[in-house]
């Protein structure tokens, strides 16, 4: 099938999705929606940015316009399950805007946010609530709500329900489920545990795989620069300058170390704000629509965000400090390149990190290029503030000299064509190649 015309959906929401602009479906939308249509269950394996929202939003609204009738009171048709608020707040924008001009109503229900407000908004019925499992939970121990009519689940970046401890929380939801029900599961990679929940929720499903786990857009440029810790705001300060027009996100493990960076940021001149788990809903909501808006031009973030934006014309991510989980880094980067545009992936690497850069590495299944610096050696893994006796700490790409035999006997910054040190250390070399948070962050 080429096109939405093709699929048997109403006309009503065809015309809908014209009016949005989605005119041509993209790889997972022309699979799954044509077999989620038939009331196949559907495992779907795609990276993101490549409308999955749409590819389980469409069929439930078409199923849902086509049945017809109303949600009983504090019932719900069809439930979505996201791991993060940020995430699950996106794809109830979308779906209220795919249902827009049609019966259905939608809701949402998150942490952070007012549960009496929410308790309101199920008391009449909601035909598509899309949750977290935690508030979700919350909802149904006072029995504002239950799942016994629902007819339509789906659990959207599943892997990331697992790395943030959500699996008991999935199977107690579960058990206040009808059996009798159509799911669809969508995940970026498949980690061994998800057999297990395939197993549990799905009925003989359509397994759909329209990219590799761990492989990113097309159009997303990758390079490294190999660079001491305590250099990495310099050199990423001398990167933002080059593109102040740009919106920009810069990732980082910590919450204090991204609050802490954000504003070094803002003493530098720079527009920017941060989203991370000690910022309150409100706070997070502000600086991602200022991001949106371009009042901010760089967003500080952990990886609370990697997953929950879908911000147009993200043209640079950093990798400020590389993520403990290698999958984690995949769902970085595509926050940029998306809707087939192009953008640009930057990571740092300090001694410290060595052993996350192989891990990325090896998931990918690729080197990322050297943009600067060389590999960090074996002996500076373990010991990454050793230094000489009162040599200059250099950047990556151009060392200058050192005061008198720096780091590793040179005083030369790491990088292509560093200067020797003045008490005879040696020079340093580009490296031609590289070997190989959660919710609550």
């Amino acid at each position: 099938m080429s096109d939405f015309e093709m699929m048997g959906l109403p006309d009503q929401l065809v015309k809908r999705l014209h009016e949005m602009g989605l005119k041509d479906p993209t790889p997972i939308q022309k699979q799954a929606i044509p077999h989620a249509m038939n009331g196949r269950d559907v495992m779907g394996l795609a990276q993101t940015g490549t409308g999955k929202t749409a590819a389980f939003g469409v069929p439930l609204i078409a199923k849902m316009m086509e049945a017809g009738g109303k949600p009983a009171p504090k019932t719900v048709r069809g439930l979505i399950l996201a791991p993060t608020r940020e995430l699950a707040s996106q794809i109830a924008a979308t779906l209220k805007t795919l249902a827009d001009g049609t019966p259905l109503k939608t809701g949402l229900v998150v942490g952070g946010q007012s549960i009496k407000a929410q308790i309101n908004r199920v008391e009449r019925g909601i035909d598509l609530l899309v949750a977290t499992p935690g508030r979700l939970i919350d909802l149904m121990e006072r029995r504002a709500l239950n799942l016994q009519e629902t007819s339509f689940l789906v659990l959207d970046e599943a892997d990331q329900m697992l790395d943030l401890g959500f699996i008991h929380a999935l199977r107690r939801i579960s058990s206040m489920l009808p059996k009798d029900r159509q799911t669809m599961l969508f995940s970026a990679t498949m980690p061994k545990q998800m057999n297990e929940i395939a197993n549990s929720y799905l009925t003989s499903p359509i397994r759909i795989e329209v990219s590799p786990p761990g492989k990113v857009a097309d159009k997303v440029t990758q390079e490294i620069h190999f660079i001491a810790k305590a250099e990495k705001s310099k050199l990423l300060i001398e990167m933002l300058d080059k593109h102040r027009d740009e919106r920009a996100l810069v990732f980082g493990r910590t919450k204090h170390g991204m609050e802490k960076l954000s504003k070094t940021l803002e003493k530098a001149g720079y527009a920017a704000g941060s989203i991370h788990g000690n910022k309150s809903q409100g706070q997070r909501d502000r600086a991602i629509a200022a991001f949106k808006a371009g009042q901010i031009k760089v967003l500080v973030a952990t990886d609370v965000a990697a997953r929950g934006l879908d911000i147009p014309d993200v043209k640079h991510v950093y990798n400020y400090e590389l993520p403990n989980v290698p999958d984690n880094y995949v769902h970085r980067i595509g926050r940029t390149a998306r809707a087939g545009k192009d953008g640009a992936a930057i990571a740092f690497c300090a001694p410290d990190e060595m052993k996350e850069l192989k891990d990325i590495q090896k998931t990918m299944k690729m080197t990322i290029p050297v943009a600067s610096g060389r590999m960090w050696e074996p002996s500076e893994e373990v010991k990454p503030k050793q230094r000489g006796g009162g040599g200059g700490r250099g950047r990556p790409g151009g060392g200058r000299p050192g005061g008198g035999g720096g780091r590793s006997g040179g005083g030369g910054r790491p990088g292509a064509g560093g200067k020797p040190g003045g008490g005879g250390g040696q020079r340093r070399r580009s490296g031609g190649g590289a070997g190989g948070g959660s919710a609550a962050s």
